[in-house]
């Protein structure tokens, strides 16, 4: 019987890695929101959420766990030619976040602040899950837009991904 158990359990983990693993988040059409809330850390996210901002599908954005040195002058000479003076306009540096969670609680407050009730959640395609799983605890009043930026994960990455999202699921449930 434990035997049966346990290669049931297994059977049903490699089912869902699979499933995770190609059913990865894409970007979002021109649907509008009121905010954008870009999470740090994976290639072409703030690219994105400039992007996105630019077309006027959003009239302000919060980047989410930026290094505190980082200033928007960095930003832009990083982001290239036109881009400061939509930083100083329109876009908020947060640097409390030092993950996804602390990311979803940094936004939460700010969201809060400013009264919005839609966001457009920019992260990396393999990350989404996670993160919209996050931000919909969070803010369960909003209406998340999902925009993920896509990359070419590896299976290794994938596969820490897949944990985190299945712990934080339990975690969740556990009232952790």
């Amino acid at each position: 019987m434990t035997i049966r158990l346990t290669a049931l359990f297994c059977l049903l983990y490699v089912l869902g890695f699979i499933a995770f693993g190609v059913s990865l988040a894409k970007p979002a059409g021109t649907e509008r929101t009121e905010a954008i809330i870009v999470l740090t850390g994976g290639k072409g996210r703030i690219e994105r959420g400039m992007e996105v901002l630019k077309q006027g599908h959003a009239k302000r954005m919060l980047i989410s766990g930026v290094d505190p040195s980082v200033t928007r002058a960095d930003l832009a000479r990083r982001l290239g030619p036109g881009t400061l003076a939509t930083l100083r306009c329109c876009v908020d540096l947060g640097s409390e976040a030092v993950d996804t969670r602390s990311n979803a609680e940094e936004a939460r407050r700010w969201v809060s602040r400013r009264g919005y009730r839609s966001v457009r959640l920019v992260t990396s395609d393999y990350h989404m899950r996670r993160a919209a799983y996050e931000f919909r605890s969070d803010l369960p009043k909003a209406r998340i837009v999902e925009d993920a930026v896509p990359s070419r994960p590896s299976l290794v990455l994938l596969f820490m991904e897949y944990n985190a999202y299945l712990l934080r699921r339990a975690a969740f449930w556990l009232d952790m």
